[in-house]
């Protein structure tokens, strides 16, 4: 149970604001998260962490000297915006590029992909990590699409360590892709967590079970069995880490022991006398050992457990000094308060001004984002309808929300002499900030990658709107990783960009191709009901989903159908 909050949806912020009260000297908050409050060293690459809200001391609790720079957090269990991401690393950016490091989640690598391309379009050099340590998520062969879990802990320490004593950003971001193949973790749970303001935990289990596998978003384990003494649950943990062990097994392993919320430190530790004995057993030669809380979710009572395997590089990097409220290794040198003037210079965020045809396209493309706003909100309540049939009911709001965002922040850009381009990034921006999830991620890369394409000095042609429809669906694909026939979007996206290049190239007008290609949109949008979700939260209720369409393949396909109606009627 959550018991201190006052209104549930204000928990995360007032988390945040409280905990920078009380760490003062160490971190500052800027727009989307915080970070360090100290000096760094000039010209080296920062390292910014994130996800959702629920997990401390994982993020913002590991900002500091010797670990990460900053840390990017969004509502409770739900990943930080793009927006959010590239402002706190802008704030921490040092000068060497900058390190996006996050769990392996769907909304998690949506946006911070995101992030990565708007700050490599600002000049920023910047790469990005998905941790996959969880081995209950996926089996080795399939080791691409493992959850993050505590093992991202030791990922962002080298990481972090690396880039202090001032490697590149390539050769700190092969140190953090060393250490995450190098890394196994397993959890399990005796209780769910209840998030702040509800009843039920998200999940329960019978009393006297325990749930192996589960996840850190208050996802349920993939079995359960009655809970066995603490020797026989360490010996059923570490043969599952080790029924996935790195080839480079011959070096001496690094090992964390996590309480997830509710299990005492006392229990830890006597998990841990069992596990160290059988480690011994199995020749592995323990070189350091952690016991605590490092990522948490909530209240949720339960342990994992994290094996590093060591080579000499990677064990120095662990060792090196760190100095965050959270995580403290040996001594930090001193560093003198960050002065808050050039925080601000750092966050700023300039608007560059578009070309006198630019501003008139940027015209053309209010008129549509108005168009966009007028239908989704005409349907929200149909799409909810939707998406609560195999999914949690929130796809109109998310939506409604996102789409009068991206209105907004839109006209705000052009009011001040955006072109086209830019306004369609700052859509972009809100629509991911204030939608969430998957859907407003995709959507954020949809009208970026756009956006991008048309730019801010001349007025595209047909070939060019088109090709840049095409870009977008190339990026939403290689962002979300769902494929024709996963029952999402793309169903739609694809077709029907297909179908506007085909036309375009046939020599139709770009308007006249975009109607034909809201037609198609429409008839696979249709179809998508004869689909089973493969990915993303459906998937679990795949077959409750048969012969209802996809509502985020519905909702494109009433979008590109609203903005030819607004064309026309414009004609």
């Amino acid at each position: 149970m959550t018991w201190l909050f006052n209104r549930p949806a204000d928990f995360a912020k007032e988390m945040v604001s409280g905990f920078v009260a009380a760490n003062a000297t160490l971190v500052r908050q800027v727009t989307g998260g915080v970070v360090r409050n100290t000096h760094s060293k000039p010209n080296t690459v920062a390292i910014v962490i994130g996800g959702g809200s629920g997990h401390y001391p994982a993020f913002a609790g590991l900002v500091g000297q010797g670990l990460a720079h900053g840390a990017a957090m969004g509502n409770m269990f739900a990943s930080p915006s793009a927006q959010q991401i590239c402002s706190v690393a802008r704030a921490a950016n040092n000068g060497a590029g900058v390190l996006l490091a996050f769990g392996n989640y769907a909304g998690d690598v949506l946006h911070f992909g995101l992030a990565r391309e708007r700050l490599r379009a600002e000049g920023i050099p910047c790469e990005t990590l998905a941790i996959t340590d969880d081995v209950a998520s996926a089996g080795p062969e399939e080791s691409h699409k493992r959850r993050g879990v505590a093992g991202g802990l030791a990922v962002i320490k080298i990481a972090a360590a690396a880039a202090e004593r001032g490697d590149s950003l390539a050769q700190v971001l092969a140190l953090a892709d060393e250490a995450n193949s190098r890394t196994r973790t397993v959890g399990v749970s005796f209780a769910g967590c209840t998030m702040p303001g509800a009843e039920q935990p998200l999940f329960s289990l019978p009393d006297g079970q325990l749930g192996f596998g589960m996840g850190i978003h208050g996802e349920p384990g993939i079995t359960e069995f009655p809970v066995p003494s603490a020797e026989d649950m360490a010996k059923m943990m570490l043969g599952a880490i080790l029924d996935s062990r790195p080839t480079q097994d011959d070096a001496g392993v690094g090992v964390i022991i996590n309480g997830l919320g509710s299990v005492k430190y006392e229990e830890l530790f006597v998990f841990w006398h069992s596990l160290q004995h059988l480690l011994e057993q199995q020749q592995l030669a323990v070189h350091d050992v952690m016991v605590g809380e490092f990522v948490t979710s909530l209240d949720m009572a339960g342990l994992s457990v994290t094996l590093i395997w060591f080579d000499e590089e990677l064990e120095t990097l662990w060792k090196a000094p760190a100095w965050a409220p959270a995580f403290r290794v040996g001594t930090s040198e001193a560093s003198q308060p960050l002065a808050a003037e050039v925080l601000q210079e750092k966050a700023q965020v300039q608007i560059p001004r578009g070309s006198e045809v630019s501003c008139h396209v940027a015209g053309q493309v209010m008129a549509s984002l108005e168009a966009l706003v007028q239908v989704i909100l005409l349907n929200e309540e149909k799409l909810g309808a939707l998406d609560a049939i195999a999914g949690d009911g929130d796809h109109g709001i998310g939506m409604a929300r996102g789409a009068s965002a991206a209105y907004e922040s839109a006209c705000n850009a052009w009011s001040r002499g955006a072109g086209a381009g830019t306004v369609l990034q700052f859509a972009a921006d809100a629509w991911a900030d204030k939608a969430g999830g998957t859907s407003g991620a995709i959507w954020g890369v949809i009208l970026n990658t756009i956006g991008t394409a048309l730019g801010n000095t001349e007025r595209p042609d047909s070939h060019r709107m088109a090709q840049a429809v095409a870009s977008a669906t190339e990026a939403v694909m290689h962002f979300g990783k769902a494929k024709p026939g996963d029952k999402t979007l793309v169903d739609v996206l694809l077709p029907f960009s297909e179908s506007l290049n085909s036309e375009v190239s046939r020599g139709k007008s770009f308007v006249e191709a975009w109607g034909i290609a809201s037609l198609v949109a429409q008839q696979h949008a249709d179809q998508t009901a004869e689909l089973v979700p493969k990915v993303g939260r459906a998937r679990p209720l795949a077959e409750r989903s048969l012969g209802t369409p996809d509502p985020g393949a519905v909702s494109l396909a009433m979008i590109v159908r609203s903005v030819h109606e607004n064309w026309i009627s414009r004609q």
